[in-house]
């Protein structure tokens, strides 16, 4: 086993996240590394890769939100009866905390209650978001038509995770170990899976609740499709070894159908993995991919586009972002071709593409409500 990219010549991977990966693959009782179309620099680690090690877990290498992934609803709203500028005004208030039973809500999923728990149902900063879609095309209408979709319907895609509860966790055991590995069956090791295993749920409600609260506020409801977690580890046998994954920005492909987003103005895709992932240690990109550090957006596109321009897609959809530095971080200019990001697993033989969404409604962050 070796390290493996999985880009095409019209793709494009920062040389710094080559770097990173090559660095995290010289860790002890590494045995694999796979870079995604998606692959690009983080903190220490690259995002968008996935990690075989054996006997070793590396907490760097799953990240600080613990549990991160990708939520999607049909909802019971048609595409022919949009009501955007009613809507926009009802989801200004989602940054509150929620006014839920969090503690009872929390006891009924068979999760410990945390300091953390104020945040559930709040999507968070960053490239969270949730989204409404639309079904853009139909690629595979066989693998739509098993899915019991509706042409018709919107669709709500929740992106957030574990909020500080991950964080949490991370900065405990980096104050401990460093970039250190924990050698599997040590106490320490069986202390952070736990704590881990509680933010990968902790996350999951997460985004079933910031659904719910999204749903309510628009006054619809609706049916959940699928939840992939892209920042965790698990045990699994790659090549007849015993390996733990570790996935940072980078979607569980063993479990069924996934949705791969690009930025809030070009379209995401729902695919289904092919029958043989352990090629790609069971595992394909997680979205687009940042192309430009945060920190340069603004520079580079305040002069070109207005905050009023950021406000709306190409598609005639609306962002809801009262954080202006956010507004421009975060600009689909910031992100790789979602297109050439899936091409490249479509090449080579990973997914079968099921349909292409496009972004009507997407939630950043909302004006609080005092």
């Amino acid at each position: 086993m070796s390290i493996r990219i999985i880009a095409s010549k019209k793709n494009w991977i920062e040389g710094s996240a080559v770097d990173q990966l090559q660095k995290s693959f010289e860790l002890a009782g590494m045995k694999a590394a796979v870079g995604m179309p998606d692959l690009h620099p983080g903190k220490g680690a690259p995002i968008g890769a996935v990690f075989a090690s054996e006997r070793f877990i590396y907490p760097h290498l799953v990240g600080s939100d613990i549990g991160c992934g990708m939520g999607l609803w049909q909802t019971d709203l048609r595409k022919n009866r949009l009501k955007l500028d009613k809507w926009v005004s009802h989801l200004d208030g989602l940054d509150l905390p929620w006014d839920g039973d969090s503690d009872q809500l929390l006891e009924n999923e068979g999760i410990k209650v945390s300091q953390f728990d104020n945040t559930l149902g709040t999507i968070g900063g960053g490239n969270h978001f949730a989204e409404l879609q639309v079904i853009h095309r139909v690629f595979d209408e066989e693998l739509f038509a098993e899915m019991e979709l509706d042409l018709q319907a919107l669709f709500l895609l929740v992106h957030s995770g574990s909020r500080g509860l991950g964080d949490s966790i991370l900065r405990w055991h980096a104050a401990r170990f460093g970039t250190r590995g924990l050698y599997e069956g040590s106490p320490d090791a069986d202390d952070y899976l736990w704590a881990h295993d509680h933010a990968v749920t902790w996350a999951r409600l997460n985004r079933k609740v910031i659904s719910q609260r999204f749903m309510t506020e628009i006054g619809t409801e609706g049916k959940p499709i699928l939840d992939v977690c892209h920042n965790h580890v698990e045990r699994e046998t790659v090549t007849g070894h015993s390996c733990w994954l570790h996935r940072k920005g980078a979607a569980n492909s063993n479990k069924g159908t996934i949705v791969i987003p690009g930025s809030r103005g070009s379209l995401s895709y729902l695919v289904q993995p092919t029958e043989d992932q352990s090629k790609n240690l069971f595992t394909v990109a997680h979205g687009a991919g940042r192309k430009w550090n945060r920190s340069d957006c603004r520079a580079r596109l305040h002069r070109r586009y207005s905050e009023s321009s950021l406000r709306r897609n190409k598609y005639g959809g609306r962002i809801i972002c009262a954080d202006k530095d956010l507004l421009y971080e975060e600009a689909p200019q910031a992100y790789k071709d979602i297109d050439i990001v899936v091409s490249d697993l479509i090449d080579a033989g990973l997914i079968r593409p099921i349909a292409a969404l496009s972004p009507v409604l997407t939630y950043k962050t909302g004006v609080v409500r005092k």
